[in-house]
């Protein structure tokens, strides 16, 4: 791996990282004094000025009207786009549509790509991903009692969502659904069907309330019913039965996505830290830095960060000249790594700031609340801890067991 950074993410990091300062870090107050949806005419105009960059949905083809970013220099960017939580919403690289745009990309036909992909590009609509179910553990994504049965030329779907990011205004769906329950590899059961949201029978029941907040728009959890939404069998996205395999490559790029998002709000976090170390006095001209034990706290949190940017690109990396199959351990080790890197950098920031870290002054308290969940989406950290130990100690000979 050349460690070497092109005049492309330098010139690529600059634009980004002064756009992010300038125009996007200004407007974070307005957010978490009125909310995202009260934003929506200022975000507008905020995304017509990420248009000007050439950036806007940089990680898709040219021909599609994306920068043709490779996934290690959308890695940068993401990374640049994490210091604020409205980042990536601004050049349309947000969850979930960023994953949705390339599965499209990859899965779709000719006419689901004018229909549904184009517009998402674009940034004129949004979309969400409906797979986890209240009723069954995350952790077991092959155990889904939502179906999609054949009737005429159409599925009937029938199932109950939650956690749909985004659902909230969105245009339409990428449900999973079990199409083929007799199959004999659980894995080959599910497909993924694109729901339009005005369907009849697709019913948003409400948002959930997250650590208080039930957001709106794109910033809210969905909670959605599927009673009996009939869509054409041409809806199908890829193959019958090609849910599963459609999610784990769906998947690999998007912890990148996040891990480097992550990786943002961690150097954001550690700017705040080291800023305040060094100007808060707690008695006349003895600041806060003078004292080891904050110190320690700035040498660990830089030490972390560092690592952890490395394994994310080093992981990215593999995905590029491998594939995503042949990155699978790297890409399980970052998803946990990362997610508590980010935790404990927010947490000693936050003790740092003391009061000040619990107000809505900074963006630390939003962050503590909302990235909490990182450790749990796109795959709990115990289950990425037992994988990769598990294919560890296969390899020393260790016998599988029920």
């Amino acid at each position: 791996m050349d460690f070497h950074e092109s005049p492309k993410v330098r010139t690529l990091r600059q634009v980004v990282g002064e756009f992010v300062e300038k125009e996007v870090i200004p407007l974070e107050p307005l957010l978490r004094r009125e909310g995202f949806s009260a934003m929506l005419p200022r975000l507008e105009r905020l995304r017509e000025k990420a248009r000007e960059t050439g950036l806007f949905a940089a990680f898709m083809p040219e021909e599609w009207g994306g920068a043709g970013l490779t996934l290690v220099e959308f890695a940068h960017m993401s990374e640049a786009l994490g210091r604020s939580p409205l980042g990536h919403y601004a050049f349309n690289c947000q969850a979930p549509d960023v994953g949705n745009m390339e599965v499209l990309l990859r899965y779709g036909t000719p006419e689901q790509k004018e229909r549904f992909l184009r517009p998402l590009v674009r940034g004129e609509v949004r979309s969400c991903f409906t797979m986890t179910e209240p009723e069954h553990a995350g952790s077991n994504p092959v155990w889904l009692s939502t179906t999609a049965k054949k009737d005429g030329e159409e599925w009937v779907l029938r199932g109950h969502k939650w956690f749909a990011t985004g659902a909230d205004g969105a245009a339409f769906a990428i449900c999973m659904a079990t199409t083929n329950p007799d199959a004999e590899r659980p894995h080959a059961r599910a497909s993924m069907v694109l729901v339009p949201t005005d369907t009849v029978g697709f019913e948003r029941l409400g948002n959930l309330s997250i650590m208080g907040d039930r957001g709106g728009d794109w910033a809210s959890h969905g909670e959605v019913s599927y009673v009996d939404a009939r869509v054409p069998l041409s809806n199908l996205l890829g193959g019958e039965g090609m849910g599963f395999l459609i999610a784990q490559e769906r998947l690999g790029p998007g912890r990148i996505h996040h891990c480097m998002r992550w990786v943002g709000v961690c150097e954001r976090a550690f700017d705040i830290l080291c800023r305040h170390a060094a100007t808060r006095e707690l008695s006349p001209g003895k600041p806060l830095g003078t004292r080891q034990m904050v110190q320690q706290w700035i040498a660990e949190s830089r030490a972390e960060i560092h690592a952890a940017r490395l394994m994310v690109l080093h992981a990215a990396w593999k995905i590029e000249h491998e594939g995503a199959s042949a990155a699978r351990e790297e890409i399980a080790l970052i998803k946990f790594t990362v997610a508590r890197t980010m935790q404990r950098v927010l947490d000693r920031t936050l003790q740092a700031l003391g009061g000040l870290g619990m107000t809505d002054d900074t963006p630390i308290a939003f962050w503590w609340a909302h990235e909490r969940a990182a450790r749990i989406y796109d795959g709990a950290d115990e289950v990425h801890i037992e994988s990769v130990a598990r294919r560890i100690l296969t390899s020393y000979g260790m016998k599988k067991s029920g």
